[in-house]
């Protein structure tokens, strides 16, 4: 996979942004996007939150001539609600009661002036990957990290990535003690299938390459 880096203001806008991904792995999946998008296919990612990582899935998009696809129910992932770790009270709409971080996604996208970059999908993962039919350059997968929603993230997105294309999943930790193991046991699912050949690895994130049938 060829090295590809943002320039400077879209790398700032990424580093301003509310959001976990630290530069590194940032990089990394700007890499894996601009590679992806050779293709010139849609490049999809599952978990938005507020936007930072789909600054470089846009900006790459861009540089393409594709689209950046962010599919989010934008109520928080279980470690995001009130009383976890991860649990910002910004972020919870007073009216309701409930998080919702589509207002600061939002905001997100226009600083980077990127709006026009990015189909922004309001819904639950398994009900939107039930409906999409499109094939797609790139896959991320950043969104719920128990068996149930990662297992759901992969099968529903993962027959969707065109031959060539690259699964992306973000929180791979093989120590249970650097943190939840779900995400590692659906990286292990996706090279045991063997549809997928890794290419690379940095710190928590992994990229994988179609490169055969059997989902």
């Amino acid at each position: 996979m060829a090295t590809a880096t943002p320039e400077p203001e879209i790398l700032a806008a990424f580093e301003a942004a509310t959001g976990f991904m630290p530069v590194a792995e940032g990089l990394a999946l700007y890499a894996a996007a601009v590679d992806a998008g050779a293709l010139g296919l849609p490049l999809l990612e599952v978990g938005t939150y507020c936007g930072r990582s789909t600054i470089l899935l846009a900006d790459a998009a861009r540089g393409a001539g594709t689209v950046a696809v962010t599919v989010d129910h934008h109520r928080g992932s279980e470690e995001q609600q009130p009383g976890w770790e991860y649990h910002d009270p910004a972020l919870v709409d007073p009216e309701v009661g409930r998080m919702d971080t589509l207002p600061t996604f939002r905001r997100t996208l226009h600083r980077a002036g990127l709006e026009e970059h990015v189909l922004a999908v309001v819904g639950r993962s398994p009900q939107v990957a039930r409906v999409w039919t499109s094939p797609l350059g790139l896959v991320f997968i950043d969104g719920g990290h128990t068996d149930e929603h990662a297992n759901g993230d992969y099968e529903g997105w993962a027959p969707r990535i065109a031959d060539g294309g690259l699964l992306v999943i973000h929180d791979v930790f093989p120590d249970p003690a650097d943190g939840g193991q779900a995400p590692y046991r659906v990286h292990r699912r996706a090279l045991a299938s063997g549809a997928f050949t890794e290419i690379s690895v940095t710190d928590s994130l992994r990229v994988l390459r179609r490169t055969g049938p059997g989902v």
